[in-house]
């Protein structure tokens, strides 16, 4: 049988463009098809100015991708991360709790990375394989499988035969509905508000979470920005919230959002646009259907606590090519999409769930509640080996 190539990748964002770069350098004839080409400089309309947290796993596979070494000294290392619970009531102090990589491993928890830059020099990557080919400005029309292969119709009126469809089209995938895979939403009522800050104090490579309601305010170490010590924000709130602070004045939302930060870094003073994104868990039904294997968010979503997103993603993209470079001859087939299900399903609903809980404790806005998450967090930090173990599950250690 001839194939026009060995997998087409539905979707060039960030899990898009690893999966490329992963499997054609594997050895797979890859296609990436995205209907929206990749902004690949943050003063660019529809840059992406969010970043993402890079965890020890992630970072590994990305090395092993020939891709890390790419982004030179601008991933800022995580050597700390803090959780703050905010006092519930006037004169109580903040509860402070520093869950520190060394106490697992000699290097970071891991290293932060702006979004942008990952998807530029992605590209710069994959246009460096002859096994990849990206389509920019191309969508998938249409999708048809069988057991011995999948075709693929594109919007420039190309059909693609193929022996593996993956999933990376984001939420409201396509390929997802297509193969009737069904999912599960949860919604919470809340948005994030994203952006960049310059403060006064340096941050000593901490992520910072300060809990108080609506949802963690987080800090995450970026890069000197005009010889300031900078960091990125996700400011997570209810919609009404977040409707409110947009509507703010500049110098008003500043000094709102040095007084959520808990003062750690004194005044914070924007450094990029805010964009806002909704606040949704999902998952799949399942993570495969035939010729079909679904990734990142076309299989699952997560609220942004504990960096959790796009390492999931590169997870399921670790356990899939190696099961591609075990057993190209079986690319595509049952047994190995049964497999990938097997292997990455239990810990996908395991963080799902325990994410979708987090969250919904730091929506607690009543006295009561809030104390009651402090002394939760008390109890967790007291017991060295708890301790150890929720860190090493952050990186993922259960997967």
């Amino acid at each position: 049988m001839t194939f026009d190539c060995d997998a087409v990748i539905c979707g060039g964002g960030v899990a898009g463009l690893s999966a490329a770069s992963l499997l054609g350098g594997a050895g797979l004839d890859v296609v990436c098809v995205d209907p929206v080409p990749p902004v690949t400089a943050p003063d660019l309309q529809g840059a992406d100015l969010r970043t993402t947290a890079i965890l020890q796993p992630a970072q590994a596979l990305l090395d092993r991708a020939g891709i890390w070494s790419r982004f030179g000294d601008a991933p800022a290392p995580l050597d700390i991360m803090r959780i703050v619970e905010a006092p519930a009531s006037a004169g109580q102090g903040s509860v402070v709790r520093d869950f520190r990589s060394g106490d697992i491993s000699e290097k970071p928890f891991g290293w932060n990375v702006p979004n942008w830059l990952l998807r530029r020099e992605m590209m710069a990557h994959i246009a460096s394989l002859n096994t990849v080919t990206f389509l920019s400005g191309t969508a998938v029309t249409s999708l048809f499988t069988r057991e011995s292969e999948a075709r693929v119709g594109l919007s420039d009126g190309r059909k693609l035969r193929t022996r593996l469809v993956v999933g990376a089209d984001g939420r409201e995938s396509f390929i997802r509905k297509k193969a009737g895979i069904g999912v599960t939403r949860m919604r919470y009522g809340q948005k994030a508000l994203s952006f960049a800050v310059t403060h006064e104090r340096p941050h000593e490579n901490i992520s910072t979470e300060v809990h108080r309601s609506g949802g963690p305010f987080t800090l995450v170490p970026l890069p000197d920005h005009d010889a300031r010590p900078c960091s990125a924000i996700v400011w997570m709130e209810s919609g009404p919230e977040v409707q409110r602070l947009l509507a703010l004045p500049e110098a008003e939302f500043e000094a709102e959002m040095t007084e959520r930060s808990d003062h750690l870094y004194g005044p914070l003073k924007l450094a990029s646009p805010v964009s806002v994104w909704p606040i949704v868990s999902q998952i799949a039904d399942r993570m495969w259907a035939e010729r079909v294997a679904l990734i990142a968010e076309a299989a699952h979503v997560v609220p942004p606590i504990g960096a959790q997103g796009l390492n999931m993603s590169l997870a399921d993209l670790d356990v899939l090519t190696n099961l591609v470079e075990a057993a190209p001859d079986r690319l595509g087939a049952a047994d190995m999409l049964k497999t990938y299900h097997r292997k990455r399903y239990p810990d996908v609903r395991l963080r799902v769930t325990g994410i979708d809980a987090l969250n919904r404790a730091s929506q607690a806005g009543s006295a009561p509640l809030r104390d009651m998450r402090a002394l939760g967090l008390n109890a967790l930090y007291a017991l060295p080996p708890v301790r150890r173990g929720l860190m090493q599950m952050g990186l993922g250690a259960s997967g």
